[in-house]
């Protein structure tokens, strides 16, 4: 029995020497036959890698924006705009105050789902320490805010209910502010200047992935430029927009006039029309379940109108839905780029086939000098089956060499990010490797049928 799987194995090895042997000898047609493959292979590692780095730059904006969150963002809609009556009367009737601190208050008190809520003041600065000025974004926020977006500190501790009541001249500086101003020192403890106002830093932003498409389509900006602060800290010492009183805004909506609300010489801020101020820049509100998340968004936006006056000087969004669509959309994507890069393999596998039927044409006495000193049909196929899989293997390796050069090139050139997984290289490999055997059987079989006398006579 021993002596029988010895045999077997020299006999079939030698078969596929042979066919090792053919394809040294036509290096160039053999390299020209695997074309097919290595591109089809290339196409397929390529092509996932980018829908995978599509995904996961869905799962780091989903990070971003924080788990079941829904923002409330405050826009400018003037009464021509929604088609309404402009009279005095009316005037009166429908003057809105914007997006204000007790609109957060009331959602947190009122919607039982929602569990926890972060109103934030946005403004833009140049913050000086030492004679070095570097432009900053100053956000006034509540301490929830932290957890709501998943940002996580590097060094130093947040803001105690001490510094957030009292409005303590505390921040929290980011990374690139870090950088910046303390890069050979410990920043906590140390004091930078922001407009007029000297500041404490009491801890640091740890750096984290941002992506462009995030800022875009969320509004999320990067941590890496901004200066946290209590949002009472920025309401009493830098600016405070609702502190406008109404018959200020009507008197000047009488003249017709519009006017800029800032924080400061470098803080252009929101454009605000006479009929409505904006105390607050985006309220985050934090919900529960995933499942709460449209209805309390239904919710939120039916209280806030009817304290709005009905005016929708709002908006209302759920990044984390808007983001599973997405998601959704680039799982599509994903099926519809494997599928075009999946035609190219089997169109390689043809070219093998088509290669390996011509060659069994062109080898046909060599074909009838095997079989006439005995070799038998099985050992035909196999030297020729051999040969076709070797070809579509060495083709699907140097293939996955190049996806992953193309993957590489295709984050650098077109900054797309792309992830190679070994998923993708494993599939990609076997269904090399699978064409190979699956198109290679026909030429073999093909050249194992040949009459030796004939093939002889060739």
């Amino acid at each position: 029995m021993k002596k029988s799987i010895i045999q077997i194995y020299l006999r079939y090895s030698h078969n596929v020497l042979i066919a090792v042997e053919a394809i040294l000898s036509n290096k160039v047609k053999s390299f020209l036959t695997a074309l097919g493959i290595m591109f089809g292979v290339a196409a397929v590692i390529s092509m996932l890698a980018i829908g995978k780095g599509a995904q996961q730059e869905v799962l780091e904006q989903i990070k971003l924006v924080g788990v079941n969150n829904i923002i409330i963002s405050p826009i400018d809609q003037s009464a021509e705009e929604n088609g309404e009556n402009t009279d005095e009367n009316d005037k009166n009737k429908k003057f809105s105050r914007g997006l204000h601190q007790m609109d957060a208050a009331a959602i947190l008190e009122n919607i039982p789902s929602v569990k926890k809520v972060s109103p934030v003041v946005s403004m833009n600065y140049h913050a000086i320490k030492e004679g070095k000025s570097y432009p900053v974004s100053l956000e006034g926020v509540s301490p929830d805010y932290f957890d709501m977006l998943n940002i996580t500190l590097d060094k130093g501790k947040r803001f105690s209910l001490q510094h957030s009541e009292k409005g303590l001249p505390v921040c929290i500086i980011g990374d690139n502010i870090r950088k910046r101003f303390f890069n050979q020192s410990d920043p906590v403890g140390q004091y930078i200047k922001c407009g007029l106002v000297w500041l404490q830093v009491v801890g640091t932003i740890e750096k984290r992935d941002f992506t462009t498409s995030a800022s875009d389509e969320m509004g999320i900006s990067s941590s890496d430029n901004t200066i946290i602060i209590p949002i009472k800290t920025m309401l009493m010492r830098f600016k405070d927009r609702g502190a406008i009183k109404p018959e200020v805004m009507d008197n000047m909506a009488g003249g017709g006039m519009v006017f800029f609300m800032g924080g400061g010489p470098d803080d252009e801020g929101p454009k605000v029309s006479a009929k409505t101020t904006n105390q607050l820049d985006k309220i985050i509100v934090q919900v529960e379940n995933t499942e709460q998340l449209s209805a309390t968004a239904d919710v939120i936006k039916r209280l806030i109108l009817r304290r709005h006056s009905n005016i929708y000087d709002f908006e209302v969004t759920v990044p984390e839905l808007l983001l599973k669509q997405q998601q959704k959309t680039n799982e599509i994507f994903n099926i519809v780029l494997g599928a075009i890069a999946g035609i190219s393999l089997i169109v390689g596998g043809i070219g093998i086939m088509n290669i390996m039927l011509a060659s069994v044409w062109e080898r046909i006495r060599e074909i009838g000098t095997r079989q006439a000193i005995g070799a038998s049909r099985k050992d035909i196929i196999v030297q020729f089956l051999a040969e076709s899989t070797l070809i579509s293997i060495s083709g699907g390796l140097i293939g996955i060499l190049l996806g992953v050069l193309l993957a590489h090139l295709i984050h650098l050139m077109a900054d797309i990010k792309t992830i190679v997984s070994l998923f993708s290289v494993v599939v990609a490999f076997g269904v090399s490797a699978t064409v190979g055997i699956i198109f290679g059987y026909i030429p073999a079989k093909s050249a194992a049928s040949q009459d030796p006398v004939e093939s002889l006579r060739h």
